[in-house]
């Protein structure tokens, strides 16, 4: 019950009333409403209220009872909408009942209108039936929980003035059903013409398609351009054809195994997989539809088309500017996968943030009210699927599928509020599923009686139809002739590309392996371009206080670009950002702490040691003619790394980075690297530029801090689908960066970046190594450049070990130390180069210090045994086999890492003969 029913007291009364004369908006709602009805019914004099007759105070308990009913109806009436086609009733509240608060009709009947705030009805009874209709009505509203007073009136005034919820015309209800027709109609038709092949039909929530028709036309109307869709399976056929404009012979092709591939080299994926790119024309304007491809883990795709909205976004010729209007995301769920997978609500979490805000999606839950085989109550612990969403602030409309004037009504108002307020809105599409999980399963063995309810039910299109033949918007004779067109147009449709397959032959699978080589770019620049750089980012504003400790380490890089060298990591990186955005191409780099850098080396974002004002140098270069952004994200990496993956795939004039804070973490993400990254051009004819930073070695930080999992990259790289580089200096890092932002050819990176490097003096750089040069797949020894034929042993290793073993007390001149900084492609021409130059090698050991069950070894060991030749044989050094990569005691890491260095460097060691030695603790 409201405060004003449950404690009706003097002296609280004469307290509310003296805040609400001072301030009304200082008191509550319920106590606001009930001074103001006191006001309407005792000429102004709220005050007389408690002193009043015994006649007027039961009056006013009865109003303020009333008042409660009516805000209960507002918050609860949603309870009480018919929302499952197939007739289970509706939960219902006790609340909604004027019962509960002590009232009768006619009491209802006593009270005037104008005391529940609305002088349009007489009486409060007709209120409370107004008020029923909207809450309780057909669609079942969830917006009072919204935190923002405007949002809330917003609603209040769209559903008092009824124009985003107006009915139907005749002509679009007959719309409709011709709509309804098509995509039943498909459906049926591909069951009869392809039985036993999986479509994931949208046969009981067919509804969906007009509902995307009027969310297309209402987006088109408020100036949208462009609208990008992600959606897993079910209906994605429909949508392909009959929303997209994919041609349904492509179709009824794809069923016959004829494919047309993305390229010679494309692998394919299945047809409900696939995307599309299509328009429709809205009011004389075109708007571009984009139907993003997705894999089975379903809900996956939701952070990557909000990548893609806001890469495409971007104003033309306008570094930094956005236009959220003009591209707008939509999301259509599955009612298991919305409450049941993390990505939705991380996606969702960061859905306001400055780093990955579209101005609001559109959500759509396509309920079926059963998952694969599981039922809602196996699948979730809230009541609704779409409950996760309220934790947002999301407004919610559930509608049932079987009323498509309700579905469009909730479409009106979704669309409306997305372009008011530039924030995500939801659609929960009540439903069934007409068939089983794939039409090949038999939904009788698990939901035995909702499937046979299923059964007994009319189809979407003939609900709908039979509702037109008792409004007499049709006859039914008119709405059989609807029907039977659509599906002679089907038959005629495949009739006529049966035909066309005579005398042609299936396309022939697709040829083995063929790597695209890339075309070398120069990333090498002149001195002058680099000082500049250098110079333009230690400037800051006059009035900015940076830090003193870090200003005055900023300034020894001014130092370092001299003869004296010393350039660190996140030195070469910033100017290597900074000569791109000279050059237009724009750079964007994201991670749980991006600006400062996970080891403190990057300091892209400077902070006012007095005020807290950022200032990024990068994004304040004189003549930059690119965009430079950096944001630290969300503790996520699923999410984010989507996100970054759909950024990448559209901005194909930006460097897209994702860095993880520690590259242990990446493994988090893995669907986005398996599903997306490593097959994205194989399965759909997708590129993307993503560069993923991971910082990787062995530190003695135990098994959470060392490895980024090298060896399920490189397991995972074929057919040139990404470079897998582990670079050992910042000149390398250097070239690396700018090779992958200026290579026309856009293929993941995946950097294993170092940790104990970033400022190791051994592993600093040179300006000269940034002017001259490029990128260097190996790097030979410098140490036996000149004794090159005393040289027994050469040992390939990565990265940091590679400083360990050289800066070893034990270095063994026999040793020659060859470092391969790109793994994937494998660089072997330039393995046999520098074999060559040995002339009396006996041995060649790969060294790792990761786990030999782990790390590179098992991708290295055959490519490295065929470019070293049949003459020697190709040893292992490093940590035996673990079910775990890394050591957590720290003496136990020290032992395993002076063992890994002791072999290298003993030639007379028979490498492999005896087990490796393990540290005890």
């Amino acid at each position: 019950m409201s405060a004003i029913t449950s404690v009706f007291n003097d002296g609280i009364f004469a307290e509310q009333f003296e805040k609400y004369r001072r301030d009304p908006a200082s008191v509550d709602e319920t106590w606001r409403q009930y001074f103001r009805i006191a006001e309407s019914l005792f000429g102004g004099a709220a005050g007389a209220a408690p002193v009043a007759s015994a006649t007027d105070t039961a009056l006013l308990t009865k109003v303020a009872a009333a008042a409660s009913l009516q805000q209960a109806i507002r918050m609860y009436g949603h309870y009480a909408v018919q929302l499952d086609p197939l007739g289970s009733p509706p939960a219902g509240a006790d609340e909604l009942s004027p019962e509960f608060y002590g009232l009768t009709d006619a009491d209802l009947a006593s009270i005037p209108g104008a005391a529940l705030g609305d002088d349009r009805y007489a009486t409060a009874k007709d209120v409370i039936e107004r008020k029923r209709s909207v809450y309780s009505g057909r669609v079942g509203y969830e917006v009072w929980h919204l935190e923002v007073n405007e949002e809330r009136n917003w609603f209040r005034r769209a559903f008092r003035d009824g124009v985003l919820t107006r009915p139907l015309t005749a002509d679009e209800k007959k719309q409709v059903l011709q709509r309804l027709n098509e995509v039943d109609g498909l459906e049926r038709f591909l069951g009869r013409a392809y039985q036993g092949y999986k479509r994931f039909s949208v046969e009981g929530t067919d509804t969906l398609i007009p509902m995307l028709d009027a969310m297309i036309d209402a987006l088109g109307r408020e100036g949208a351009n462009e609208v990008v869709i992600g959606m897993a399976h079910r209906g994605r056929l429909n949508v392909l054809t009959n929303v997209m404009g994919k041609p349904f012979e492509a179709l009824f092709a794809e069923f016959e195994g004829h494919h047309e591939a993305a390229d010679e080299n494309a692998t394919g994926d299945v047809k409900y997989h696939m995307g599309y790119n299509g328009a429709r024309t809205v009011d004389g304007r075109d708007v571009k539809l984009r139907l993003m491809p997705n894999p089975s883990h379903l809900e996956v795709v939701n952070p990557v088309i909000e990548g893609v909205v806001r890469a495409l976004q971007r104003e033309p010729g306008k570094p930094g500017e956005r236009n959220e209007h003009v591209v707008v995301p939509v999301a259509i769920h599955g009612d298991a996968a919305f409450p049941g997978e993390g990505i939705v609500a991380e996606t969702l979490n960061i859905s306001h943030l400055n780093a990955y805000r579209t101005g609001g999606t559109i959500h759509i839950i396509v309920n079926n009210q059963v998952g694969f085989t599981t039922d809602p109550s196996d699948a979730r612990s809230t009541y609704y699927s779409s409950d996760l969403a309220k934790g947002f602030e999301i407004p919610i409309f559930h509608v049932n599928a079987d009323d498509a004037e309700a579905c469009i009504i909730a479409m009106r108002l979704a669309c409306a509020y997305r372009a008011t307020f530039k924030k995500d809105v939801l659609i929960d599409l009540v439903g069934y599923r007409r068939h089983g999980h794939n039409e090949g399963d038999e939904p009788m063995y698990t939901q035995p009686t909702r499937t046979a309810a299923i059964r007994k039910h009319p189809t979407v299109p003939q609900v709908w139809a039979s509702r037109l033949v008792r409004e007499g918007v049709m006859g039914t004779d008119d709405a059989a002739a609807v029907e039977q067109a659509v599906s002679q147009r089907y038959a005629e449709i495949h009739s006529r590309f049966k035909q066309s397959l005579l005398g042609s032959e299936k396309h022939a699978p697709w040829p083995a392996e063929a790597v695209v080589v890339p075309k070398p770019v120069v990333t090498a620049l002149p001195a002058e371009r680099l000082h500049f750089v250098n110079e333009s980012l230690l400037q800051w504003p006059a009035d900015f206080a940076a830090n003193p400790r870090l200003a005055k380490q900023l300034e020894r890089r001014r130092d370092t670009m001299g003869e004296q060298g010393g350039i660190e990591w996140g030195h070469a990186e910033a100017l290597a950002f900074g000569s791109l955005l000279l050059d237009g191409m724009s750079v964007r780099i994201t991670g749980q702490d991006a600006e400062r850098g996970t080891f403190s080396h990057r300091h892209s974002v400077l902070n006012d040691v007095n005020t807290g004002r950022k200032y990024a140098p990068l994004a304040n270069i004189p003549g930059a003619k690119g965009a430079f952004e950096v944001y630290n994200s969300a503790l996520s990496e699923t999410a984010v790394m989507a996100f970054e993956y759909g950024y990448s795939v559209i901005a194909t004039d930006t460097l897209t980075l994702w860095e993880a804070q520690f590259g242990d973490f990446v493994n988090v993400a893995q669907p986005i690297i398996d599903q997306f990254i490593v097959a994205d051009r194989a399965k759909w004819g997708q590129d993307s530029g993503l560069v993923m930073l991971l910082p990787h070695g062995y530190e003695g930080q135990g098994p959470e801090h060392s490895s980024a999992r090298l060896e399920r990259f490189l397991q995972l790289c074929a057919e040139g689908n990404m470079t897998v580089a582990y670079c050992s200096t910042p000149a390398q890092y250097f070239h690396l960066l700018r090779r992958q932002a200026l290579r026309k050819h856009r293929r993941p990176l995946v950097c294993m970046q170092p940790k104990s490097l970033l400022r190791l003096p051994q592993a600093a750089s040179r300006l000269d190594d940034l002017v001259q040069g490029a990128f260097q797949p190996v790097i030979d020894d410098p140490m036996t450049a000149q004794h090159r034929d005393e040289v027994r042993r050469i040992v390939f290793c990565t990265g940091k070990l590679y400083y360990d073993l050289a800066l070893s007390p034990s270095r063994n001149p026999q040793v020659a130390l060859v470092r391969v900084e790109e793994l994937y492609p494998w660089p072997h021409e330039e393995i046999q180069r520098i074999m060559d130059l040995y002339p009396a090698v006996e041995q060649v050991v790969w060294a790792q210090e990761e786990p030999k069950n782990q790390g590179a070894w098992t991708y290295v060991q055959p490519r490295l045994r065929a470019s070293a030749g049949a003459a020697v044989g190709v040893r292992y050094v490093g940590r035996p086999e673990r079910a775990s990569p890394a050591e957590g005691f720290a003496d136990a890491h020290q032992a395993e890492q002076a063992r890994i260095v002791a072999m290298v460097m003993d030639t007379g060691e028979v490498l492999d003969a005896r087990p490796a030695m393990t540290a005890t603790h």
